[in-house]
């Protein structure tokens, strides 16, 4: 059975390996590229990111990958945003006021309100919206076991709120999971979250095996 190509965006900052090694324990056939043509050849692309917003945003530009993640949208195939990479799908973002962000889910990242320590930098309980979404099937996804982990001192809040997908309980709802058409963005580490992590990568997988031109 043929395993589906899935790109993981390397843009030189955080520690991409560990994204593509978990999407492939899930089998996907995943690798880092930085190249427009391969990630344009893939079944689905993904976009990692750890550290501040405008520094990936610097990062992801100056390799020439910010009409690859456009491109990669546009064309139907399954998209996958992960904890700063995420962020960097939303317009702008309260740590960098300055950086433009993608613009793929129009909102802005704002911090965590205050009352509770930044980052929050635990294991939490997602708490799941959009139950029907393909990402977040499984019995791993029921109310009392989806637990992840996160490292985040902001989250994001889309103009839409019908884009939100999962959220979790830290000092008050935060938004933790999104979906916008083919894309889908998590807050929280879904490469270090477990089982529960696992899942989702698996199910991503399956929707690049499924095919989203």
């Amino acid at each position: 059975m043929t395993r589906p190509s899935i790109a993981v965006l390397d843009y030189g900052i955080g520690n991409l390996r560990s994204a593509e090694k978990a999407i492939q324990h899930v089998g996907g056939d995943a690798f880092l590229t930085a190249d427009a043509q391969a990630a344009q050849s893939a079944d689905a692309v993904v976009l990692p990111g750890v550290g501040a917003f405008g520094a990936c945003m610097d990062a992801l530009r100056g390799c020439g990958l910010e009409s690859v993640v456009h491109d990669a949208v546009a064309s139907g195939r399954p998209f996958l945003g992960i904890c700063v990479g995420m962020q960097m799908l939303f317009t702008t973002s309260d740590e960098d006021p300055v950086a433009r962000g993608l613009g793929i889910i129009p909102g802005r990242v704002q911090w965590i309100p205050p009352g509770v320590k930044r980052p929050q930098m635990q294991w939490n309980r997602l708490q799941i919206v959009a139950t029907a979404d393909p990402l977040l099937q499984g019995p791993e996804f029921t109310t009392d076991a989806a637990w992840v982990y996160f490292v985040h001192s902001l989250h994001g809040v889309p103009d839409d709120p019908g884009t939100i997908a999962a959220t979790c309980d830290y000092g008050g709802t935060l938004n933790a999971a999104f979906r916008r058409g083919n894309v889908f963005a998590t807050q929280f580490h879904p490469e270090k979250s477990s089982r529960v992590g696992l899942a989702l990568l698996g199910n991503f997988v399956r929707e690049a095996g499924r095919g989203g031109r």
